[in-house]
């Protein structure tokens, strides 16, 4: 049985495994104000589910989630706090997964990009679609970066490879981000959600108040602090969405060229 808080998200309960599905594949997946509303109804439903022992966060369509819709240009959000608050507020829905005391494991079946990357590293544990393209191209759209990426992607694979990814836009395979410990594994596309479910499936089966507290204790020994670090980029986006690169860096990707940065 389903329940869907909007139709861009549908919430279903498998047993113990709750199952969060962004279903806007004709835009990607991409971060809409209703789909980002209809996923932070989505996971506070969750949290108010009784037995929920892990979650599973999953895309319809060819992508998991391709981050912003610029499809109407880039959003301008004025300079400083002001800026940045406008900034930090897209990216709370998805940073509601941290409100969650149990597991969840993104079932990556599609490309990430951008904020729809974040997503995917604010998962606790990754499956994904071996030949997907995954990674966060901020510096390609003249814009800073977001979803505490900059802080969560050097935690999970190391500095140079962040470094790598983060200054070049470039984009990895599933494949190639399993290999550098991203993901738990990569997968053909078809295998990506029955793989998640069965691992969600198998933290279920182990002591919950255990689980909860693991996750906690792990998290807090690493001074994991992904809202923070999302706040302190929020300014840096807030700096750079109004220059003439951003606004070059978002018409060379609407138009599918490179882009020609000024640097201004």
């Amino acid at each position: 049985m389903s329940e869907s808080p909007t139709p861009a998200v549908v919430v279903e309960r498998q047993g113990s495994v709750a199952l969060l599905v962004l279903d806007r594949p004709e835009n990607r997946n991409s971060m809409t104000p209703e789909l980002l509303d209809a996923f932070a109804a989505a996971v506070a439903s969750v949290r108010h589910m009784a037995d929920v022992r892990c979650v599973v966060v999953t895309g319809r369509g060819s992508s998991f989630c391709a981050g912003a819709d610029f499809k109407s240009g880039v959003q301008r959000t004025g300079d400083g706090r002001l800026g940045a608050e406008r900034s930090y507020a897209m990216y709370t829905a998805f940073l509601s997964l941290l409100d969650l005391e149990v597991p969840v494991v993104g079932a990556l079946q599609g490309h990430a990009v951008g904020g729809g990357f974040g997503l995917a590293m604010v998962c606790d544990l990754r499956i994904a679609h071996a030949s997907a393209r995954f990674g966060a191209n901020f510096a390609r759209l003249g814009l800073g970066s977001g979803m505490a990426i900059s802080d969560l992607l050097p935690r999970l694979i190391g500095v140079p490879r962040a470094m790598e990814m983060l200054l070049t836009g470039r984009l990895i395979s599933g494949e190639q981000g399993a290999a550098w410990g991203l993901f738990n594994r990569a997968v053909p596309a078809d295998d990506v959600l029955p793989a998640a479910l069965e691992l969600a499936n198998d933290i279920a089966q182990s002591a919950p108040i255990v689980v909860r507290l693991t996750k906690r204790a792990i998290y807090q020994n690493l001074g994991w602090d992904p809202r923070t670090a999302a706040w302190r980029e929020a300014f840096g986006q807030a700096a750079t969405v109004d220059t003439e690169d951003c606004k070059e860096g978002v018409t060379a990707l609407l138009e599918k060229r490179p882009p020609r940065f000024q640097g201004r």
